[in-house]
């Protein structure tokens, strides 16, 4: 057990999705690493993650991505990358249209975490029962921004589902 999944609420029976936005990972030209590292994260902190997909940057890609990522699905999806400033950094834009509520929160909470955080433009919200959340591609703003909002994820996810 890692240092951080001891300090963390007990997510078992919750699902997780991860979505990495990047054109070099799917060139082949980047290894995915950030979404690598969300997947072990949740993991260790109980949830099941059952799919982990990659797209391009892009609005469309990553809202379409959305979309099917959260069709009959219950719990949370995960994405890394694409929330800077770069000209194809996009993922803020394409999450925001497919929204049903944003959670602003969660995102602000996600930020804080470190200086470089004010530099990310990362959403949350949900669509439909499905908690989103955007983070850096960096592994370690990836990491981080999850941490910080971590420990409330389950019972956001439980709440989307009536409970």
């Amino acid at each position: 057990m890692t240092e951080h999944a001891a300090t963390t609420t007990p997510s078992a029976g919750l699902a997780a999705k991860v979505l990495t936005v990047s054109d070099g990972v799917v060139a082949g030209t980047r290894d995915d690493r950030s979404g690598v590292v969300l997947v072990e994260r949740l993991r260790e902190a109980g949830f099941e993650v059952v799919e982990h997909r990659v797209v391009a940057d892009g609005r469309q890609s990553v809202g379409e991505a959305i979309v099917e990522l959260a069709s009959d699905f219950h719990g949370l999806i995960i994405s890394t990358g694409g929330t800077g400033f770069g000209p194809r950094d996009l993922t803020p834009e394409g999450t925001k249209v497919v929204l049903d509520r944003e959670a602003p929160g969660l995102a602000e909470a996600m930020r804080a975490v470190n200086p470089l955080g004010r530099l990310s433009r990362g959403l949350a919200g949900t669509r439909g029962t499905a908690l989103i959340i955007n983070t850096p591609g960096s592994p370690g703003g990836a990491l981080e921004s999850l941490e910080a909002v971590l420990d409330v994820i389950p019972h956001a996810v439980r709440l989307l589902g009536g409970d």
